[in-house]
């Protein structure tokens, strides 16, 4: 009793004395057992927690699935959907057999529901079978640096041959991204198909500022899976958290990190400097990332005689450097 009393008169102390108590908001704890931030042009990594450790990423695995139909196939075909894909394991779109579906609303039906037997009635309409379209997967994997991953399915199901990494999984993920089409179909809130209409299950298009994409996953085996991605000022950021009971509260903390410590510097090749009394530009247009705390150097380095070039030659290299030392360095050719 007397507890409650000395709460109330404190109460009314700071009641009268306009004492007012502001709770701060704390930076969230990291609660994956994997993670990754990677902006996503140059798949530079800006934050990371065990990001190579094998593990299975339950329906995240569609975006690889996606990307490769959206790639090799035509997505205003019209398809007659085989009794294979009829009654698929886990999340459905509740195909029938022989139901006529075109590929634009199998996909969206994969990426905004999380279709289960959308996936196998893409794979069987790419490759012929599940098995001939899971050796396409890994192969595409491959090409994009994912080297700890494995498939055996295009789904997601449990399986212990099914896995990748919080590192190769962004890296999937920022090559699906810079895909117009992929983009376009993650980045949907709600989808009317011809066939079908969904609305997309991923919160984070709904909460966060900037989203667009990428897909969630969950499974009692890999638990809570979230890829997401978000544009602010001009820079795309994704990232991965595999296993994490608040994936949405973790991926918002990870990409609010990304945004408020990193931009995109961006070197165009119409970018003229001096070597000497020589005009030379970069040969492409180059983005970098850097910290928004740092200053930024940059040092023109003549490597000819600037007496006897000639248009095109090699003249010099551009250096940037940040606190800690050499970030970028490539040639400039005279113009």
């Amino acid at each position: 009793m007397c507890k409650k009393r000395l709460i109330l008169t404190l109460l009314i102390i700071c009641f009268v004395c306009g004492i007012v108590f502001v709770s701060k908001p704390l930076e969230a704890e990291a609660s994956a057992v994997s993670e990754i931030a990677m902006e996503l042009t140059t798949e530079t990594v800006l934050k990371e927690g065990n990001a190579d450790t094998r593990l299975p990423m339950a329906s995240t695995t569609k975006i690889m699935t996606a990307i490769i139909i959206v790639e090799d196939c035509n997505l205003d075909e019209v398809i007659t959907v085989s009794d294979a894909a009829v009654g698929v394991e886990g999340s459905s779109i509740y195909l029938k057999k022989d139901e006529q579906i075109d590929i634009r609303d199998l996909v969206y039906g994969l990426m905004l529901r999380s279709g289960n037997d959308a996936a196998c009635a893409l794979a069987i309409h790419h490759s012929g079978s599940v098995e001939k379209f899971v050796e396409v997967m890994n192969a595409r994997a491959k090409t994009v640096g994912a080297e700890s991953t494995n498939f055996t399915n295009p789904s997601g199901l449990p399986d212990n041959d099914h896995y990748t990494t919080a590192r190769d999984l962004c890296k999937i993920a920022c090559y699906a991204m810079r895909n117009e089409k992929f983009k376009e179909v993650v980045s949907t809130r709600s989808h009317k198909g011809n066939f079908r209409s969904y609305a997309n299950k991923n919160k984070m298009l709904y909460n966060y500022d900037g989203a667009n994409g990428v897909k969630t996953g969950y499974t009692v085996k890999a638990g809570r899976c979230l890829v997401s991605s978000a544009e602010r000022n001009g820079m795309d950021v994704v990232t991965v958290v595999l296993n994490c009971p608040d994936m949405y509260e973790r991926s918002t903390a990870l990409l609010n990190d990304a945004f408020a410590n990193y931009k995109l510097l961006n070197l165009s090749e119409n970018s003229v400097f001096y070597s000497g009394t020589t005009l030379c530009k970069l040969a492409k247009s180059y983005k970098i990332v850097v910290r928004n705390s740092e200053n930024i150097d940059y040092k023109v380095v003549p490597l000819t005689d600037n007496t006897k070039i000639k248009t095109g030659d090699l003249a010099a290299r551009l250096e940037i450097y940040d606190a800690n030392g050499l970030i970028f360095n490539e040639n400039l050719y005279s113009i």
